[in-house]
């Protein structure tokens, strides 16, 4: 910690390679933020979205993502002078450079990782323009442009890092192509290491993983679900998430210098050692289907062990309404996934035992309502519907029956 007006501030550097609005990282978040004084000023910088025209909504879901989930009241500016906590994440690298590199923005990011002060905390698109070069990701796996870098914004140097930053390093959304290495994969990146200067090194971020640097300590955790792989030409070192070490350690493997990575030791690490790593939304999608089908095989289902499973299906998509990542199709795909699981149940589900079944999911749909989710208790609505239950809404509340066919 640096004193600055006889006040603690902490001084903490902090990439995430994805899901940085998601379940997996408030655990995270949170074990950051505790290092924050009291009345810290929380800036959210939505320049890498801000092109886009829902860049309204990012910001709403992700100011209540980090008030509901981690307890910072964050404020949406282009001013991070003095504040205490700094956050900017998912859209386009090289449209947040084009407007950090010779402005403010990027000079006072500059000055809070070599002055040591406060917490900085770059993920995704954000955390592609920390290091020596960016890569312009939009360009060269969306529009075609031949594979490039641009210059970043150096943020690493001053740690004695000469390297670019690589979110989304493990990603697998490609299925039949390689969308590794954040859409690069490993043909594209390796021509672009290339033309890397020399001596500089790849720090790749895997999904739903963090790489946390406390600057003064000059340590460095990774925390998540992945792992930080240390790459230069023709080596690659892998440090799991749990890996504890020092800044020094980290530099000799990106020199090539080598060396073990070694056990950190004082100060007490930032994250406590028991951290949970929570599933992904994909994870918890599968498990939630297989139980529902294992449920009602068999000569004896079991319609009461289906609807928990729809009802876990639908408190997961609650807890992964407010993820900002710009690629959204996970939540819609969940959310179908639902409706169709609610109209297998109806079709499934003998009349005798109706009411145990209907009864929870007409609980669901009130809770739904109840918080404002009517697109949602529409589509529940219909899922019965098609499963054979007709719900309608009275003064009394829903009534439920089964028409004749």
């Amino acid at each position: 910690m640096r004193e600055r007006g006889g006040q603690a501030v902490p001084g903490m550097l902090v990439l995430i390679g994805s899901g940085e609005t998601s379940p997996t990282m408030v655990e995270v978040h949170r074990a950051v933020a505790g290092r924050l004084r009291p009345g810290a000023r929380a800036v959210l910088l939505d320049t890498p979205y801000a092109f886009q025209e829902n860049a309204a909504d990012i910001s709403a879901r992700a100011r209540r993502y980090f008030e509901r989930s981690v307890g910072l009241r964050a404020e949406v500016s282009g001013d991070v002078a003095g504040a205490g906590w700094v956050f900017a994440g998912p859209g386009s690298p090289t449209y947040a450079l084009d407007r950090w590199a010779g402005g403010p923005v990027g000079r006072d990011l500059r000055a809070r990782v070599r002055g040591r002060q406060g917490v900085t905390v770059l993920a995704s698109a954000a955390a592609c323009t920390a290091g020596l070069a960016t890569v312009p990701v939009y360009e060269i796996y969306k529009v075609g442009a031949e594979p490039h870098w641009r210059p970043g914004l150096g943020l690493l140097e001053p740690l004695g890092l000469r390297a670019v930053v690589i979110p989304h390093f493990d990603n697998a959304e490609g299925g039949t192509h390689d969308t590794r290495f954040c859409y690069l994969g490993e043909r594209r990146l390796a021509r672009m290491e290339r033309d890397l200067p020399p001596g500089a090194a790849v720090l790749g971020i895997d999904e739903h993983t963090a790489v946390l640097v406390d600057l003064d300590a000059e340590t460095v955790e990774v925390a998540g679900r992945g792992g930080l792989t240390v790459r230069r030409p023709g080596s690659a070192a892998v440090l799991p998430a749990g890996t504890r070490t020092g800044l020094a350690d980290l530099r000799r493997l990106a020199e090539g210098t080598g060396g073990a990575v070694r056990p950190a030791a004082a100060p007490p690490p930032a994250l406590p050692s028991a951290l949970p790593v929570r599933a992904t939304l994909e994870e918890t999608v599968r498990s939630c289907e297989h139980r529902f089908s294992t449920a009602l095989a068999g000569p004896e289902p079991d319609p009461a062990a289906a609807a928990r499973a729809v009802l876990d299906l639908e408190a997961e998509l609650v807890h992964w309404a407010a993820d900002t990542e710009e690629d959204t199709g996970g939540v819609d795909e969940a959310r179908d996934l639902m409706r169709l699981l609610v109209a297998r149940l109806g079709e499934a589900a003998p009349a005798t035992g109706l009411r145990r079944l209907v009864v929870p999911l007409l609980a669901l749909r009130e809770d739904v309502r109840g918080k404002g989710g009517y697109e949602t208790a529409d589509a529940l609505r219909q899922a019965m519907a098609e499963g054979g239950v007709l719900v309608e809404d009275t003064p009394d509340g829903p009534r439920w029956s089964i028409p004749p066919r």
